[in-house]
């Protein structure tokens, strides 16, 4: 079931199961010049699987307040546990809360997790924020999901690497193949005027399978998706990083001089 939470004076909207009581509850944040409607897709695949799932629709300029927009999420998470939902069939439970978020709304996720404790953070493709989440990270002991984009994770859009390295709690970093930060996004977005690319189908499915498979374990206890928060597990068309791995050093190409100076040191 979808629903309006304006009503309630938060602009968003909510996606539940049709009934259930003591279900857990993700407040999920958007990207930057998105909305929530740019995630309908993925809000209501984490319903499907009983998770009720609460995105606020603020902050939406090019200017956002991601401190704001960190409020928001807690507030709506208040709403869910404060209120019956539904008609009265569906309520949350007060210790199943989950904080996530995509890009800058991963920041904010994060900004709020600083605030309060909740059963697990999942940062989809994080971007920088202010303040800076690196800075907040190292005093949160909540299990976290990072996800970031294979081709660009070492872009300075993304802060997935140094996010995971100051993680306080247990984490698992991993990257979706051939993804972009931005591929989860649906249909038309103000981003296309910046350059951004297109939805990337495969990307969605990837991530919002690890996202729930990551869910179902942290926050309901199902080892049947253990694998999932196992940093050792191979899970197709993804890969754990190890943000504090010393990469290898590439091989240097000898210069011509250099080349020249063996030269005349095999003719002697």
């Amino acid at each position: 079931m979808r629903g309006n939470l304006g009503i309630t004076g938060q602009p968003g909207v909510v996606f539940t199961p049709e009934q259930g009581l003591n279900l857990p509850a993700i407040a999920f944040g958007h990207g930057w010049l998105t909305g929530v409607g740019n995630y309908r897709k993925l809000l209501e695949h984490l319903a499907s699987w009983g998770f009720v799932a609460v995105a606020p629709d603020t902050e939406r300029g090019p200017i956002p307040s991601h401190l704001n927009l960190a409020t928001d999420l807690l507030t709506t998470l208040d709403i869910c546990t404060g209120v019956r939902l539904g008609e009265g069939k569906i309520s949350v439970h007060p210790d199943r809360l989950v904080l996530a978020g995509h890009g800058m709304g991963a920041g904010a996720a994060v900004i709020a997790a600083a605030q309060r404790k909740v059963a697990a953070v999942a940062a989809l493709f994080p971007a920088p924020t202010a303040p800076a989440t690196e800075s907040l990270a190292p005093e949160i002991d909540s299990p976290a999901l990072i996800v970031a984009g294979a081709e660009d994770i070492d872009s300075v859009g993304s802060n997935a690497i140094a996010l995971a390295t100051a993680w306080g709690g247990p984490m698992v970093l991993r990257t979706v193949d051939n993804a972009s930060h931005n591929g989860i996004v649906e249909g038309r977005r103000a981003l296309a005027a910046f350059g951004a690319g297109k939805h990337e189908p495969k990307t969605g499915r990837t991530t919002r399978g690890l996202l729930v498979g990551y869910l179902m374990h942290q926050v309901l206890g199902d080892k049947t998706y253990k694998a999932f928060a196992d940093p050792e597990a191979v899970i197709p068309h993804t890969e754990f990083v190890d943000p504090e791995a010393t990469p290898e050093p590439e091989p240097q190409t000898p210069s011509k001089r250099q080349l020249l100076q063996v030269v005349q040191m095999l003719r002697k």
